[in-house]
């Protein structure tokens, strides 16, 4: 079950769709960071996202998906939203969608991470570079990590010094989006930061390894593994 917050970010209004776990709490949160949805509408009908979030409840956690596409129309090509994507909007969307969770009586504020698949891999680590109450943060074959997204912003990868958690990353060997040169450059920057992370990198895996809704690229072996490793540390980083 999940119910639809509205907030003003910048004067844009965001969706933030709300996932509640079982029991009173406080409970443990997890910002989720939507993909490159199929179409051009919003979170409401991106199954993969939204089976994600009840699955991530269903472990235990309060999940905010916050709409970070809100500043364009629904109806609006996805090529122009990936072309004007900005990363200083985005870590605004996603300062908004933490404040909802930390804000809430069944959540513990003080437990609070971050997960994203695809574009959201890149948002997640984009998330956790801007803010340091993050405790942990998951990347599903994040791309473009390597790339800046707005005018004067740097690379998100030049970020990697202002994380202040546990990264976990899973990526296909098979990726080219990113690439497993990418993924060694990640590992790489997170190293040099003194970021504590670990990588799983799954050979005849490529790119949405875990998207069920697309039948080419559905790993199930990956996926089920890779779900079993990022409950396990979120469960461990958050408590």
């Amino acid at each position: 079950m999940h119910h639809i917050e509205t907030v003003a970010v910048s004067d844009s209004i965001m969706e933030v769709f709300m996932f509640e776990p079982e029991g009173a709490g406080p409970h443990p949160g997890l910002v989720l960071a939507q993909h490159i949805p199929v179409g051009h509408t919003g979170v409401e009908n991106d199954t993969f996202t939204l089976k994600t979030a009840e699955r991530f409840a269903e472990n235990g956690f309060a999940v905010a998906v916050p709409f970070i596409f809100h500043w364009w129309p629904k109806e609006a090509e996805m090529e122009l939203k990936r072309d004007a994507f900005r990363d200083d909007w985005t870590a605004l969307d996603l300062q908004a969608a933490y404040d909802l969770l930390a804000a809430r009586d069944d959540v513990d504020a003080g437990r609070i991470g971050i997960v994203g698949h695809c574009w959201g891999g890149r948002v997640s680590w984009l998330g956790a570079c801007h803010n340091p109450d993050l405790k942990a943060c998951a990347v599903f074959y994040g791309g473009r990590v390597k790339q800046s997204m707005g005018p004067g912003t740097p690379p998100a990868i030049d970020l990697a010094g202002n994380i202040t958690c546990p990264v976990i990353g899973f990526f296909g060997n098979d990726d080219q989006t990113p690439s497993p040169e990418d993924v060694d450059d990640y590992d790489a920057a997170l190293s040099a930061a003194g970021v504590p992370h670990t990588f799983h990198r799954y050979d005849d895996a490529g790119h949405a390894f875990q998207c069920f809704t697309n039948e080419e690229r559905y790993h199930p072996q990956a996926s089920e593994d890779a779900w079993g490793k990022v409950l396990a540390f979120f469960k461990e980083s958050l408590g």
